[in-house]
């Protein structure tokens, strides 16, 4: 296949990986099984058919409404599909090889728990588990961070943001991260290897302070006691950074 149609793959793959998550997304935070049962309406319950499936062109055709009661589909859906997307399509343009394929994983996985910790400041022990270990594994197939090179990164990643939790619960008497960061942190590692952590939290810094005057723009009130999902953070600036290690433009 020609090299340019491998971002195109790229992106119709994360159409359908997109509509998967979006509904893991949904439905794991309520205990709901995200293999077995139809999709239907949140609203009216209406069974979703195959052609109200279609990932954002259903959202599209439908203007962005259920075709049985007419409400409002929630939007989170559709911006997961492109999302997932534009990381297919991202990671295969970077690397139309395999090397691009394991950097869509990547993305995914990190989109994944970026929608979760948004939306519900949850960042799961086993989907954390799953990007570490992946991360590891992907050493096979990548010249570079060697394998070493990772599992620094996942415990420096895990260590740092653990023992500056603990300090700042010392001194503040109360948590200030929650217990996901650093298993989030050290799992990106893994991906990156160590020299990479202090980009992926001056980027997560970087990217919370745009969000923080975005809330303030709109009006919010933004205190040291607001919440900014870390995870989510930390996850909007790696995904870049993979693109910039994997077109070999210099970190090693």
């Amino acid at each position: 296949m020609p090299a340019y149609l491998f971002p195109v793959a790229g992106v119709l793959l994360g159409l359908i990986i997109g509509s998967f998550l979006a509904t893991l997304i949904l439905r794991w935070p309520e205990g709901r099984s995200v293999i077995t049962g139809r999709s239907s309406c949140d609203h009216c319950g209406h069974q979703l058919r195959a052609r109200e499936l279609i990932p954002v062109g259903s959202f599209l055709l439908q203007s962005g409404k259920c075709r049985q009661c007419g409400s409002k589909i929630a939007s989170d859906h559709v911006a997961i599909e492109i999302a997932a997307a534009l990381i297919g399509g991202l990671a295969l343009f970077a690397a139309p090889d395999v090397q691009g394929v394991t950097g869509a994983v990547y993305g995914w996985l990190l989109l994944t728990l970026a929608a979760l910790d948004v939306k519900h400041h949850w960042l799961p022990d086993r989907l954390t588990v799953i990007l570490a270990l992946s991360g590891l594994l992907a050493s096979l197939l990548m010249v570079a961070p060697t394998f070493l090179d990772r599992l620094t990164g996942g415990l420096a990643g895990y260590a740092s943001l653990a023992i500056l939790a603990a300090a700042y619960k010392f001194v503040r008497g109360r948590d200030g991260l929650g217990g996901g960061d650093p298993k989030m942190l050290g799992a990106i590692g893994c991906w990156l290897g160590w020299q990479a952590l202090p980009l992926v939290i001056l980027g997560a810094s970087l990217v919370g302070i745009l969000v923080a005057i975005s809330w303030r723009l709109r009006g919010e009130n933004v205190t040291r006691e607001s919440m900014l999902p870390l995870g989510s953070l930390m996850a909007v600036a790696a995904f870049p950074i993979w693109l910039y290690q994997t077109a070999n433009v210099g970190l090693y």
